[in-house]
């Protein structure tokens, strides 16, 4: 007998901003997400942002007047929230790069097989963009254009 699974993927990720429209500006720009839907949701705004990724999961902006922002630790050093895949690595680091993202240098783990780089986003939230020689072929959502005003 197939027993179903609990769960299918990860759904969204919950970043925090304390002006989401600047955020949606940020992401859409820097990271081309696409903004979805922006709603109010229990005294603050909410954004859902998504990639062209045909199953990448959805980024949702979420508005507090707090002031921490998201970072793990590990071995008492920042570790980002959340890793996003790069097709070019080299060229999106020198896209953030010379658009004026905080980021950090490109490294290379073992004989070149990853490489992966840590940024910031406008609010300070620590993300991790990466490559990796194992890396699936992303199918890319049909109703994704890029702007043409880019190409």
């Amino acid at each position: 007998m197939k027993k179903d699974f609990l769960f299918t993927r990860v759904g969204y990720v919950y970043v925090p901003t304390s002006n989401i429209d600047a955020s949606i500006e940020w992401y859409t720009k820097h990271l081309e997400f696409q903004l979805i839907d922006k709603f109010q949701d229990r005294g603050s705004f909410l954004a859902v942002l998504h990639h062209p990724g045909q199953y990448s999961i959805a980024l949702l902006l979420i508005e507090t007047e707090d002031q921490e922002r998201l970072q793990i630790s590990r071995n008492g050093q920042p570790f980002p929230i959340m890793a996003m895949n790069c097709l070019d690595i080299e060229q999106t680091h020198e896209f953030l790069k010379s658009n004026g993202v905080d980021v950090q240098p490109l490294q290379s783990l073992g004989a070149g097989e990853a490489k992966y780089f840590y940024f910031r986003d406008n609010e300070g939230n620590l993300l991790e963009a990466a490559w990796s020689i194992y890396d699936l072929k992303e199918e890319m959502k049909e109703n994704f254009v890029k702007d043409s005003a880019e190409n």
